[in-house]
């Protein structure tokens, strides 16, 4: 047991912006003008004269930084963008350049994540188990505030699992993927606040996103998401956590894959590069407060037996880069 606390601490998976008093929800859905862009035949409003609707996810930098010059672009400068077919024509990676996090990692019943996952994907992954019967998932919450998408906020729920053609040693591969800094998952929940991102993530990714109300405030001691049940309007979930004072500004790169299934029914991965400005960590149980109604995601949630709080991330500072979805079996290939 002690053992698996150490590698319970040494790293954990996945990886959402301050004020004296509650602000106002940021970033703000609410536009004075809307356009209109089409996504595989789903006519979408988007801010107009947005990044969006004037670049379709291809921004030239040199407007990123005249119209943000407080965002450092050294990084992006290193990543190189393609066109791609990923079931409309983009581009990949997909940039975001201002971000703020937060991720909750609890430990779960281990027999009710596997049977949430499809047969096919468990031929390739698991969930990773901590200790006898129990497994990880991870709850986040992100605040997009500047992205080639505009600007949004999502809520991701997740299996921690293996890495693809990795054996499943428990605790020993979270070790791994913690000191390599590429961490996995399989995606359980994931729904946004605009219909851009709600389209770009199940069209081009298969992600199971869906469009509900997702409120982010914040004050000097904490950071609070709401997320809305779409079918009645009330809050459904609410995930509450500190803003932790001793921030390292170490930049810390790191990688969060996830295997799926694609769009034909092939084995897919997708995957995010992420530049930690500042970020820190605890495990004190009392930094998280996670507020469960009788709604559809808090009854999924509830479902899942959750224990223990067992790592808590507060990134108030990020950038990343999200690349398009490939097939598996490149990957397997490839290592």
């Amino acid at each position: 047991m002690k053992f698996t606390r150490v590698a319970l601490a040494a790293g954990v998976f996945l990886n959402a912006i301050a004020i004296s008093s509650w602000a106002a929800d940021a970033p703000s859905t609410q536009q004075a003008e809307t356009a209109t862009t089409v996504i595989a035949g789903h006519s979408i409003p988007v801010p107009a004269g947005g990044l969006y609707d004037r670049y379709h996810s291809n921004p030239p930098l040199s407007v990123i930084a005249a119209e943000a010059p407080d965002i450092d672009l050294s990084w992006f400068r290193e990543l190189k963008k393609t066109k791609v077919d990923m079931g409309f024509e983009s581009y990949s990676p997909n940039f975001y350049y201002k971000n703020s996090k937060v991720t909750a990692v609890f430990t779960a019943d281990l027999d009710k994540l596997k049977s949430l996952m499809p047969a096919q994907v468990l031929e390739q992954v698991q969930p990773l188990q901590v200790w006898p019967g129990r497994g990880l998932v991870a709850l986040t919450g992100y605040v997009y505030e500047y992205c080639d998408n505009d600007s949004y906020n999502e809520i991701s729920l997740s299996i921690v699992t293996n890495k693809p053609g990795d054996s499943n040693l428990g605790p020993i591969s979270l070790v791994g993927q913690s000191m390599s800094k590429d961490f996995w998952g399989y995606v359980l929940k994931l729904p946004v606040n605009t219909e851009l991102a709600r389209v770009r993530g199940v069209v081009g990714y298969n992600l199971p996103k869906w469009l509900t109300g997702i409120h982010f405030k914040e004050n000097d001691q904490s950071v609070v998401f709401e997320i809305i049940d779409s079918q009645t309007g009330k809050v459904d979930v609410t995930l509450e956590t500190d803003k932790l004072s001793e921030l390292s500004d170490e930049a810390d790169l790191i990688t969060n894959s996830f295997t799926n299934i694609g769009h034909n029914g092939e084995l897919t991965y997708g995957y995010a590069l992420s530049r930690q400005l500042s970020h820190a960590s605890s495990t004190d149980e009392d930094s998280v407060k996670l507020g469960l109604s009788d709604g559809s995601l808090s009854t999924y949630i509830k479902a899942l037996d959750l224990g223990e709080m067992v790592k808590y991330e507060y990134v108030p500072n990020f950038q990343s880069a999200l690349y398009a979805p490939a097939p598996l079996q490149s990957l397997l290939e490839s290592d």
